[in-house]
């Protein structure tokens, strides 16, 4: 009873905000880098000559290292705490960034995005899973919804300071936002957060983390470069057959562990299961349509960066609409209502994007944008929390590492198979009669390098050809965007759970809360103590994700 009123103090005391707001300060450092690369991606394209395929290496290197290292992430945050992991991982986004400022090709800024991504896999999962520890199911849901809203606001700014930046220095120069922020954000969890950890998680599998990076880094390569060599090329098909390879001895390893770091068991809960690919199928979604967009206005419409940013701000805007008003929407209509009216919406303005052409001009654009923006915080907040609520309090680190992971998986697919699939449509209707070899293939690698090109040779026909030939490849990826939100909508619609989020305290038992807000079935424990010590309870006690080293 001490314990648990304990709990409930934990989660009253008035220092969670501040707690929160130094979570804030670490999101918002990878909120800038997202959508700051993305603006650059067209201006590095033409100042260092990278192909689409480098572009997608140098968006995806991130997110594979990420999607990679966010399982052994959270586990390391559970077991030697939660905020000295925190800053561990700005520590090290802090030294990616700075080899990013000072790289001079596109292999170094590669490798720099690589070390970022191993900082950002130990802020992400472990921002989240400290908000258990931190706030009651009451409050929850709000505070997944600031946490949102503060990566969100990192991607309207992101593009608008970047652009500025790339507008009067160098490009490097892009990687300098997240410097201060990154520094920003230890100083905030040195003095703000407190000290949470679960010393009974498991370890660390380092076989498992190997398993799960060459078996991502194989598929992501395979699709990468499938455009280039074909589908049907021998090292493709390897890559493929190798990647399935591992990643199936992951699974079967995985489920013969007796504390696995990746747990199977949590995948059998349905809220957590639908919850998480409804947030990852809207991450493949909303990561091809990032990628594609900064490159449409700029080269296509003839923004410079700065412009571009800006321009991006309709879809940031109805994010940052919706992530303020899913929690009181789920509220009134359930989680399953929301989610699913959040993906149809994201589904019509990904269909209605796909109807621009070349001639269409930015209002159009800003219009389906701005519906996108709203459908994206509609869908992805209630699911986001929906996922967290069913995670036991044992396992927050671990199994907001599971959420995040599969995420990434499927932003880091969305980029590649979207971007190949962009890269394959570009080439097969950019008409390069006339010119030589050499020139025709270099106009072929990305709609920057057609342009480059016509300018060179003085060609306006094939400028607009390669206008053409790149509104045609975006369009087409709109409507597979469409087609991966109705398929989401549709299994969000017949699985998911529909437990009205601010509910879950008042009901006991429910979706696995008892009337406190704490997963049933877990005992809670008291500071410092050990979940280990042969209690003779009925219930084994798990060590609560605020059990100790609270400072």
């Amino acid at each position: 009873m001490v314990a648990l009123t304990q709990n409930v103090q934990t989660q009253r005391d008035p220092r969670r905000w501040w707690a929160l707001g130094a979570l804030v300060a670490s999101m918002l450092a990878l909120g800038f880098d997202i959508t700051i690369l993305n603006v650059a991606l067209p201006t590095m394209a033409d100042q260092l000559g990278a192909s689409i395929s480098q572009q997608q290496w140098m968006a995806d290197s991130y997110t594979v290292v990420f999607a990679a290292l966010m399982l052994p992430a959270g586990l390391l945050g559970d077991r030697f705490g939660r905020r000295r992991m925190l800053i561990t991982g700005l520590a090290v986004f802090f030294a990616g960034s700075l080899v990013g400022t000072l790289a001079d090709d596109v292999n170094w800024v590669i490798a720099a995005r690589a070390v970022m991504g191993v900082g950002g896999a130990l802020v992400m999962p472990l921002a989240l899973s400290v908000l258990p520890s931190l706030f009651g199911p009451d409050e929850r849901t709000k505070a997944v919804g600031i946490i949102s809203a503060s990566s969100a606001m990192g991607l309207p700014l992101g593009p608008i300071i970047g652009g500025w930046l790339l507008d009067h220095f160098w490009w490097g120069s892009v990687f300098l936002i997240n410097l201060p922020m990154a520094a920003i954000g230890v100083v905030a969890c040195v003095f703000l957060l407190p000290e949470t950890r679960d010393p009974s998680s498991p370890k660390v599998d380092v076989v498992s983390t190997a398993l799960t990076a060459a078996g991502l880094g194989s598929l992501i390569y395979a699709i990468i470069e499938a455009p280039d060599r074909g589908w049907g090329d021998p090292l493709v098909l390897a890559l493929f057959a190798v990647s399935a390879v591992l990643l199936t001895l992951l699974v079967l390893r995985e489920r013969r562990s007796a504390r696995p770091m990746l747990d199977m068991k949590l995948l059998a809960d349905r809220g957590f299961l639908l919850n998480t690919v409804a947030a990852t199928l809207v991450m493949f979604t909303m990561s091809g349509l990032l990628f594609v967009l900064p490159q449409y206005l700029q080269a296509v419409l003839g923004h410079d960066a700065f412009g571009t940013g800006l321009r991006l701000l309709p879809m940031m805007g109805g994010l940052l609409v919706a992530a303020k008003g899913a929690p009181p929407v789920v509220t009134r209509f359930g989680s399953r209502a929301v989610v699913c009216a959040g993906l149809v919406v994201l589904a019509f303005a990904a269909v209605l994007g796909s109807r621009t052409t070349a001639d269409s001009g930015y209002g159009f654009t800003a219009l389906w944008l701005s519906i996108a923006g709203l459908g994206f915080g509609f869908s992805v907040v209630p699911a986001m929390d929906g996922a967290l609520a069913a995670l036991p309090a044992d396992r927050a680190g671990s199994g907001s590492g599971l959420l995040m992971t599969l995420r990434q998986v499927g932003s880091a697919i969305g980029i590649a198979l979207l971007g190949s699939l962009l890269a394959s449509t570009f080439r097969d209707r950019l008409d390069v009669t006339g010119l030589p070899a050499r020139l025709a293939d270099t106009a072929g690698d990305s709609v920057v390098a057609a342009h480059i090109v016509a300018r060179t040779v003085g060609s306006a026909h094939l400028a607009a050809s390669a206008n053409s030939a790149y509104v045609h490849g975006m369009g087409l990826i709109l409507l597979v965007c469409g087609v991966a939100s109705v398929a989401a909508a549709l299994l969000a619609a017949v699985f998911l759970p529909n437990t009205p989020v601010a509910e879950r305290p008042e009901g006991a038992g429910s979706r696995g809360y008892d009337g406190d807000g704490l997963p049933a079935g877990h005992a809670p424990v008291s500071p410092g103590s050990d979940a280990s010590d042969g209690s003779d309870s009925s219930e084994p006690a798990m060590a609560a994700p605020e059990a100790d080293d609270r400072q």
